[in-house]
């Protein structure tokens, strides 16, 4: 038998197990991109209540669920506790609001992060611009949920119930979007019992009161008595998850406490005085430090004021973000000076 084929036959032979060759390596590859396409399609399932009343009315709240993607690349973040969180579990923010970013946080940023707005407003051309895979907000962002989730899978990361609670569940969640759940339970069990030692250290200390400074004018915040929406949430922080006990909790319920005198320290006159400079939380100009408007006859008088024991807060921390896993820490420490 003659081993010798005609060329012919051979450059067919060859050229079918090239034909071969090449369908087999696109079906590689499809299947490759199927994996790929499959990896990026997966997503986490987020449930929660939005409010669809115009800004004057009562709170209507409608229930959704959003598919959020996992390791999304190109993400927005209008909600500083969320950037927080977002970037302290290894992720990084495409745009945010970036006037409204304390510097504690601008690591969280991407280089080229886009300028998406402000708190209360959003750029709507330009996050759409961005073409974003996913888009957080909550607090004072949340009224701009609608517009956003036309754009883009959008959550909103507000209060879910009292401080710790929604630490816990925003840290959870988060974590779980970004393939972190291991970081995530090792930043609330560090936090966590970081609490758990503040309250310690508050535990023997008295009473306190809780005041903001904005101006020249001082208001008394209270505890949240259960109810954890926004400013009751922030106002309520050093009595409701650090355990001081407040002086009277007789206080109005308001945006930013209600109205005192310096008359009002010295009367209920507790044994320590924790105060949020609102002013130099919004850098509002030409106003004193808090410290300048406490320093007065009045106050003079008071026991916190004989003893040192006026604590001045964080105002980034306690009055912007008041939340998330940095800033957190941040109120920790401020509470565990007192022990100093």
């Amino acid at each position: 038998m003659s081993l010798i084929r005609p060329v012919s036959t051979l450059a067919l032979v060859a050229a079918s197990a090239l034909v071969l060759a090449g369908c087999s390596s696109n079906a590689e590859a499809d299947a490759e991109a199927g994996s790929t396409d499959d990896a990026a399609a997966e997503t986490v399932e987020y449930s929660f209540a939005y409010n669809t009343a115009g800004e004057d009315e009562e709170p209507v709240y409608e229930e959704t669920t959003v598919d959020v993607p996992k390791n999304p690349e190109n993400v927005i973040i209008f909600d500083m506790a969320s950037l927080d969180t977002w970037g302290a579990l290894g992720g990084e923010a495409a745009g945010a609001p970036l006037e409204s970013v304390p510097d504690y946080l601008r690591g969280y940023l991407a280089d080229d992060a886009i300028n998406a707005g402000s708190l209360f407003e959003a750029d709507l051309l330009e996050v759409e611009a961005a073409q974003p895979d996913l888009i957080i907000v909550g607090g004072r962002s949340a009224a701009m949920y609608e517009d956003l989730s036309e754009i883009a899978p959008t959550i909103d990361l507000s209060s879910q119930g009292s401080f710790e609670e929604t630490l816990e569940s925003s840290v959870t969640f988060l974590g779980e979007v970004l393939g972190a759940e291991d970081e995530a339970q090792a930043a609330l069990d560090e936090l966590n019992a970081g609490i758990e030692e503040a309250r310690a250290a508050t535990a023997d200390i008295g009473t306190g009161l809780s005041v903001m400074v904005s101006g020249d004018s001082l208001s008394a915040l209270k505890p949240a008595d259960g109810d954890f929406s926004g400013r009751n949430l922030r106002g309520g922080l050093v009595y409701d998850v650090f355990g001081v006990e407040p002086v009277l909790t007789d206080i109005e319920e308001a945006t930013h406490g209600e109205p005192v005198s310096f008359e009002f320290l010295l009367e209920n006159d507790p044994d320590y005085l924790f105060v949020t400079d609102r002013n130099a939380a919004t850098d509002a100009e030409g106003e004193q430090a808090a410290e300048v408007v406490l320093d007065n006859e009045i106050v003079h008088e008071t026991t916190a004021w004989k003893n040192d024991q006026i604590v001045y807060l964080d105002p980034t921390a306690w009055y912007i973000v008041f939340g998330g896993i940095d800033t957190t820490q941040i109120m920790i420490d401020d509470i565990l000076a007192i022990s100093e």
